[in-house]
C-alpha cells in the first residue's frame, strides 16, 4: 500500500516540474550507517538478543528551478536491522513539491514539519508520526502526506496544513529490545473514525517573530498521533494490545525567548477526544556560558520542569517531572558536542539519563555515541517496560 501511494505521489509531482527540470540545479547528497547497540542486562523476554547490528541509507535528491522559487525533494529512508523484523522497514521522510514567493509558500506531497523549543520533550510537534523503532527518544518521525499553505504577512506566519492519510506510529517487534509487554500488534490498529487512516486531518498555525521572542500558536484536528492500547485476547489471556487511534482537538503554543545568555522556553496544550480533557505543559530555561576556561567551548545547563494535569493516569513518563542536562560544544574542526540529561520523576516513579555525543572524523565521517539508563520503581509508570534494556549505542556514517 505504502509503495502504491508513493509511485502515485512521486508522478503527481515529477509531472509538476517536468518541463523545468531538464536544466535545473540538482542535487544528491545523504548518508549510509551502520550501528551497533550493546544491552548489558539480561533480556526480559525470549528471543531477545544483548547485541544487535543495522545499516541505514538515507539519501536526498532536490531539484530546483525558476531561480530557486521551485523545489523538488525526495528523501528515502531504509534500515535492515539483524535482531527486530519490525525495525528493518523503510519509509518515505521527504517526496514533495515547494514553490515559495515573498507573500506565500506552498508545499504539496510527503514531509516533515517539526514544532516545538525544549530539549527534553516535544509536547506540541504533532504533525508527523513519532517512528518509534528508531529511537526510543521519539525524535524521529515518519514522512507525513499533506497540503501547506504559508501566509508570510508583516503581522506573523499563517499556516494551513490538510493531511488527507494517516501514518501509524512504529514499534519494536516481539523479539526487539525496548518493546512494551505484551508486545504492539501494528498489524490491527483500531480507528475512532469510521474513515481509519483515511480521515482528513486539519491544523492551522499561527508563528511570530518579535524581536527577542518567537511565538506560536496553534488548532489540530483529526486522527492523535498517541495511541492509546486495548487488550488482544487468545485463549483466555492477554497476548498482544491493540494500538487505538481516537479523534482529537489540540490547541498549542510554544515560545522562546533570548535575553544576553538565557534562553527560555515553554511549551503548552490543551487536548480533548483523547479521554478525558487536560492540560500539559513544560517550561524551562539554558544558560550558556560562553569560552568555559578561556577556550573555545561553549557550555549549556539547562533545567526544564514537566506538568500533566493527568498525574499518574498519563500516557507518558512526562507528568511531574524534572529535566537536568548540560550541552557542551567544542567548536572544533570536527564539530564535536557532547549532550547529557537526566529526567527524574519527582514522586519518585522513575528516573532515565542519556548521553549523546558525535564528531566528524574527516569530511565524509562521523562517529555518534549514545547511551540511556532506564530506571522505574512501579509498572504504572511507562518506563517500568525498559528497566532492564540499558544500551550503548555506537553509529558510524559516511556522508556523500
Amino acid at each position: 500500500m505504502l509503495a502504491k501511494r508513493a509511485s502515485c505521489w512521486l508522478g503527481i509531482l515529477l509531472a509538476l516540474g517536468a518541463e523545468q527540470t531538464a536544466a535545473a540545479p540538482f542535487d544528491l547528497r545523504g548518508a549510509v550507517s551502520v550501528q551497533s547497540r550493546t544491552f548489558w542486562e539480561s533480556a526480559q523476554f525470549a528471543g531477545q538478543r544483548s547485541v544487535d547490528g543495522s545499516l541505514s541509507a538515507q539519501p536526498e535528491v532536490s531539484v530546483e528551478w525558476s531561480e530557486g522559487r521551485d523545489q523538488l525533494l525526495f528523501t528515502p529512508f531504509v534500515r535492515l536491522d539483524s535482531a527486530d523484523t519490525q525495525r528493518t522497514h523503510w519509509d518515505l521522510r521527504d517526496l514533495n513539491w515547494q514553490h515559495v514567493s515573498e507573500a506565500w509558500e506552498l508545499t504539496l506531497g510527503v514531509q516533515r514539519v517539526f514544532w516545538g523549543v525544549v530539549e527534553s520533550n516535544h509536547l506540541v510537534d504533532i504533525i508527523n508520526q513519532i517512528d518509534l523503532v528508531e529511537d526510543p527518544d521519539g525524535e524521529e518521525k515518519l514522512g507525513q502526506p499533506m497540503a501547506m499553505l504559508a501566509l508570510i504577512k508583516p503581522w506573523g506566519t499563517l499556516d494551513f496544513i490538510v493531511m488527507p492519510w494517516f501514518r501509524e506510529r512504529t514499534f519494536p517487534g516481539t523479539h526487539g529490545r525496548l518493546r512494551m509487554n505484551p508486545p504492539v500488534d501494528t498489524d490491527r490498529p483500531r480507528y475512532e473514525s469510521a474513515a481509519g487512516a483515511h480521515h482528513v486531518d486539519f491544523a492551522v498555525r499561527y508563528s511570530r517573530s518579535t524581536g527577542a521572542m518567537d511565538f506560536n500558536l496553534y488548532q489540530f484536528r483529526g486522527t492523535s498521533r498517541e495511541p492509546e492500547f486495548g487488550p488482544l485476547m487468545r485463549g483466555g489471556r492477554v497476548r498482544a494490545l491493540q494500538p487505538i487511534y481516537p479523534q482529537i482537538d489540540q490547541t498549542g503554543l510554544d515560545a522562546l525567548w533570548v535575553w544576553n545568555s538565557w534562553l527560555f522556553k515553554l511549551e503548552a496544550l490543551h487536548r480533548t477526544g483523547f479521554g478525558a480533557g487536560y492540560v500539559a505543559a513544560v517550561a524551562g530555561s539554558e544558560y550558556t556560558l560562553v569560552g568555559v576556561g578561556d577556550t573555545a567551548m561553549d557550555l549549556g545547563l539547562i533545567l526544564e520542569l514537566h506538568y500533566d494535569q493527568r498525574a499518574a493516569l498519563a500516557t507518558t513518563p512526562f507528568n511531574r517531572d524534572v529535566f537536568t542536562g548540560l550541552r557542551l560544544v567544542l567548536n572544533d574542526a570536527a564539530g564535536s558536542s557532547v549532550l547529557v540529561g537526566e529526567l527524574v520523576d519527582l514522586y519518585g516513579a522513575g528516573h532515565l539519563f542519556y548521553l549523546e555525543a558525535e564528531r566528524r572524523l574527516g569530511d565524509r565521517w562521523r562517529l555518534k555515541v549514545d547511551l540511556r539508563l532506564f530506571g522505574s520503581h512501579t509498572p504504572a509508570d511507562p518506563l517500568f517496560y525498559f528497566d532492564r534494556d540499558d544500551y550503548l549505542g555506537l553509529e558510524c556514517g559516511r556522508f556523500f
